[in-house]
Parts: C-alpha cells; sequence; structure tokens
C-alpha cells in the first residue's frame, strides 16, 4: 500500500470516528477543508495530507486504525489519477475527489522553456499566448518569470543569464539548478513548434479554471442557505465569466507594480497607442474628462423632461454611429421603436413630429432614411426594452455582450424603475442595491456604465430651480457610488425667456478630476444636445 494510499484512509477513518459515516464521503470534514487542498500541486498535496492526519492522530480516537489498510467498504473507490507528464503515471484507488490530480501536462511546459531559452522569437510569441499562471508546475512560474523580466529589459535570453538571474533572485536552487535548465534546452528538439506546446499548456490551464469555478459553483449552492436563490445565480454567473475571460482574481498587488501600470498608460495616452476613454460627443465634456472611463459608473440625473434620456442616447450614439464602439441601451421608460425614432431624428436631423406623420415624409427624406438605414446595417448598437427587467438580467446581458461583441458602453434608463422581484425594507434599501450592483459591474466588464436618476422636488423650492446633488432620488447611495454626476437643468423648461434652447449640464461630482457646467444647446425637435459655438464662454463673460 502506498503512501496516499495509507494517509487518505487513515484520515477517512478519523473522519468516520468523529464526524459520522458521511463524513469521509465529502460531508463535514471534507468540505472544511477542500478548497484548500485541492488547489496544490501534487508533492505539496501530499505533504497537506499528512498534515491532516497528524491532526486526526491528535483529536481522534488513535485505535481507529489497527491492522493496515483492508480495502474495506469503508473506503472504496479507484478513481484514475490521471497521467501526469514527466512523472510515473500511476493510479491508485482513493476518494474520488483527492485522488485526482488536476489537468497539466510537464512535457508541454518544460517544451515551452525550452523554446524560449532558445529562442527570443519564441519568447514574444509565447508571452502573447500564456500568462505565468498557465503554468501548473511552481518552478516552471518562476523560470518563466526569469526569462520575462530578462526579455522586457531587453537583454539577451539564454540558460547562462537566466541561471545569474535566478541566482540572483534567490531561487536558483528551487527550481532544481543550471542542470535543470539545460535539461530543458535538451528536452525540446528545436523552438520552431513552442507556440504548438504553449497552446497545450494554455488548454490545460483552461481545464484547471473551469474545474476551479465548478467547484466554487457547488460551494455556493450549499452554503446558501437563506440566501436569494437569483444572488446565488449571479455569483455562478459571475465566475464563469471570469473564468472564460481569463481573469484571476487577486486579494492585493505590491505598489510598485501598480505605479509601473498607471506610468505606462500615461506613456500610451501621449504616444496616441490607447484611447482616452468612450468619447461622449461634446467637446468640453470630453476635454474634462477625458472620455467616459472603464469601470467607472456615470450617473445623469434630472426632472422630468429635462432631457436626461436624450442625453443618455447621444452617449450611445457617439460611442457606438460615430467610433463604432459597442453600446446597449437597457430602456425600462421608452420602447425600442420611441428609441429608434429618437436615434433616427437626431441622425438624420428629421423632426420626431414628422417620423409620426406620413404625410411629412418627403421623397427626399425617404431618401435621408434609408440612406441612414443602410448605414445602421451593422451598427454596433444594442437596444433592450423588455419589461420588468431585474437586476440579474441586465448583468446576464452585460456579460454575454463583452464576450461576443467587446462591449464598451451601458446605459440604463432609468435607475428608479429597475425592480429586484425580493422583498426589501424599503425602497431606499432596494435602489442603493441597484447602485452599488451598477458600480460592481462597471468593475468586472471594465466599461462605463451610465445609469439615469430622477431627482427629487428639491430644484422647484430653489428661486433658480438649479439642481443639486442633494437631490438625487430615493437614495444616498447613488452619489457615493457614482463617479461621475451629471445633472441636466433647462432655464427655459420654467421661464422660456430665459436663455432658450440651451442647457447646463451641471457636473456635481467628479471622483478623478475637477467638477465644471458645461454648456450645451438643446435641440428639442430632433431629441438631441448639441455643443455650443467654441467662443460661447467668451460672449457670455466666463
Amino acid at each position: 500500500m502506498s503512501t496516499y494510499q495509507y494517509v487518505s484512509h487513515r484520515i477517512s477513518l478519523f473522519a468516520v470516528a468523529k464526524y459520522g459515516v458521511e463524513a469521509s464521503r465529502g460531508g463535514i470534514f471534507w468540505r472544511s477543508h477542500i478548497h484548500v487542498i485541492t488547489s496544490l500541486p501534487y508533492d505539496i498535496f501530499r505533504r497537506a495530507l499528512l498534515s491532516l492526519y497528524l491532526v486526526a492522530m491528535a483529536e481522534g480516537n488513535d485505535t481507529s486504525y489497527q491492522g493496515g489498510y483492508s480495502g474495506g467498504a469503508s473506503y472504496q473507490g479507484g478513481a484514475d489519477r490521471g497521467s501526469r507528464s514527466g512523472a510515473s503515471g500511476a493510479t491508485a484507488a482513493g476518494d474520488p475527489i483527492f485522488d485526482r490530480v488536476p489537468p497539466h501536462d510537464d512535457d508541454a511546459e518544460m517544451a515551452v522553456l525550452g523554446g524560449m531559452l532558445m529562442s527570443k522569437d519564441a519568447i514574444g510569441e509565447v508571452s502573447q499566448t500564456i500568462d505565468v499562471t498557465d503554468f501548473y508546475q511552481p518552478k516552471h512560474q518562476t523560470i518563466y518569470n526569469a526569462i520575462i523580466d530578462l526579455f522586457s529589459a531587453s537583454q539577451p535570453v539564454d540558460v547562462v543569464l537566466v541561471a545569474n538571474q535566478l541566482l540572483a533572485d534567490g531561487n536558483l536552487e528551487k527550481v532544481g539548478g543550471a542542470d535543470y535548465l539545460h535539461s530543458l534546452v535538451a528536452s525540446v528538439p528545436t523552438a520552431a513548434n513552442a507556440m504548438y506546446y504553449a497552446e497545450i499548456v494554455h488548454q490545460r490551464a483552461i481545464l484547471r479554471n473551469v474545474i476551479a469555478a465548478g467547484t466554487k459553483i457547488a460551494q455556493l449552492g450549499y452554503s446558501a442557505e437563506g440566501s436569494q436563490a437569483e444572488d446565488v445565480v449571479n455569483l455562478a454567473q459571475s465566475e464563469i465569466y471570469e473564468m472564460s475571460m481569463g481573469k484571476v482574481r487577486q486579494d492585493y498587488a505590491a505598489i510598485g507594480p501598480v505605479v509601473h501600470d498607471a506610468l505606462d498608460q500615461l506613456d500610451k495616452l501621449q504616444n496616441g497607442l490607447v484611447q482616452k476613454g468612450v468619447p461622449t460627443g461634446f467637446r468640453d465634456i470630453d476635454d474634462v474628462t477625458q472620455g467616459l472611463q472603464p469601470g467607472q459608473m456615470i450617473v445623469v440625473a434630472g426632472r422630468p423632461a429635462m432631457g436626461k434620456s436624450t442625453l443618455g442616447i447621444d452617449f450611445a450614439r457617439a460611442a457606438a454611429l460615430h467610433h463604432n464602439m459597442t453600446s446597449v441601451v437597457f430602456s425600462l421608460e421608452m420602447s425600442k421603436v420611441e428609441l429608434a425614432q429618437r436615434i433616427i431624428s437626431a441622425e438624420t436631423n428629421i423632426p420626431m413630429a414628422a417620423l409620426r406623420r406620413a404625410d411629412d415624409i418627403t421623397p427626399e427624406r425617404w431618401n435621408t432614411l434609408n440612406n441612414f438605414w443602410n448605414k445602421m446595417q451593422n451598427a454596433p448598437f444594442f437596444i433592450d426594452d423588455s419589461p420588468n427587467m431585474s437586476l440579474m438580467e441586465i448583468r446576464a446581458k452585460c456579460r454575454r455582450l463583452k464576450q461576443t461583441n467587446d462591449l464598451k458602453l451601458v446605459v440604463i434608463d432609468y435607475l428608479q424603475l429597475m425592480t429586484s422581484g425580493k422583498a426589501v425594507e424599503s425602497r431606499q434599501q432596494e435602489v442603493s442595491e441597484f447602485s452599488r450592483a451598477l458600480k460592481l459591474l462597471a468593475k468586472e466588464l471594465e466599461v462605463p456604465v451610465v445609469a439615469l436618476s430622477q431627482l427629487n422636488r428639491g430644484p422647484e423650492m430653489r428661486n433658480d430651480k438649479k439642481p443639486q446633488l442633494s437631490d438625487l432620488r430615493e437614495s444616498g447611495s447613488i452619489e457615493q457610488d457614482a463617479d461621475v454626476v451629471f445633472l441636466v437643468h433647462r432655464p427655459d423648461f420654467y421661464d422660456k425667456e430665459d436663455r432658450p434652447g440651451e442647457a447646463d449640464i451641471i457636473m456635481a461630482k467628479h471622483r478623478n478630476g475637477p467638477t465644471e457646467t458645461f454648456h450645451l444647446a438643446f435641440l428639442g425637435a430632433t431629441s438631441k444636445f448639441k455643443d455650443m459655438p467654441q467662443d460661447y464662454n467668451a460672449n457670455q463673460g466666463v
């Protein structure tokens, strides 16, 4: 009997003695340790089992194991441990969970590293395909990091230089010494196939991520007592999304690499290598915000009929129709046809009233409409007017669009019309949950989320009728969670002689910069806002 079988059996017997028969078949004892142990490499995995055995001997009944392993009914299985390239590949009987090694291919990992040590071209190609976490063996991760460090510093890469780098980092002996590096080069005849080996390594890493995600989802289901089923489903969808996008959740990061990434982004911005953000279509707003940034929650708020929906649609039009960035509008207030009419009117300058009266559509206007329709055939603009849409539905649809169409902007019209479908203590608490969830969605998908919101009657009580941040309706969490808050104010709504056709877009909050008030023209007939002339502020004495 192998040590692995012996230790596993002793722990199983201890679990039976202390927690009952079911404990050895995936019950209390295993559930309390499985998430830690199964994430370890095989050699550490065995040591973890031994440690648990020692704990069992200290706490349990030492007479529970007599006469060695007999292969009785209390410990059955025989699941195949799976082949381990570069290892013995032996199988052993045992618990079906503990007796399986995560998918990996040691030979492919060695071949990848060997190819990288032989060819600098292979390093560039491989580094675009796999990440350090794709390697299963810790020593291979360490060697890969050393190679990438040299390559990033524009230094030559070979066995001697990598060995020196590992020695300087104190890792040479941990990976097996210089002899192991030479064996990597000897294990591959040519560097030409490095990409094929890298693909094998990457595929095995994906399978491990699938197993990890499935295990976590199962744990969510078993530990969901008292939780809303929809919340658990959302967490499960999030796990699958992160796994499919290749993301690994990380608890913390050292400040050095984070600062380096920030400076690297600044350098790319200066050299025009990356876009500033999702453009809003308005000159002055884009100048202050540098575009709507990924991960931000932007709130556009206003009193009824003030134009907040129009501004939200303008943001989406600018991104999708003028910059080819995939955008989606979730409309809880208007139908698809109403939204389409607004978009058609804004883009073609045909008044919305004319689109509702057939007699006003002349042959010239029909020609304009047909040309616009032809341009819209492949436009990355999506509209969803599903009734009673829940937050879970919105999240699921956004995740799908991110995977299939590289989603860049989300607009939700509007926040107070959303429902959770579950009992809550108050409407304020429900809106607070929506606000927080949308902020988390923006961070998860790395896209700006524009949430339209109603204001309370606070502006009506003031002499100047101007809205303030505190006027956000039904929840103070909205102003807390938002990165940017735009308040829409049109003076001529209250007094037709007060700056007719003008609108103030008040940036009441800007987490990453100064606040400002932007002056735009409001074209109600064609349902859009428009930049004021360049010299408007100078003429106003601003």
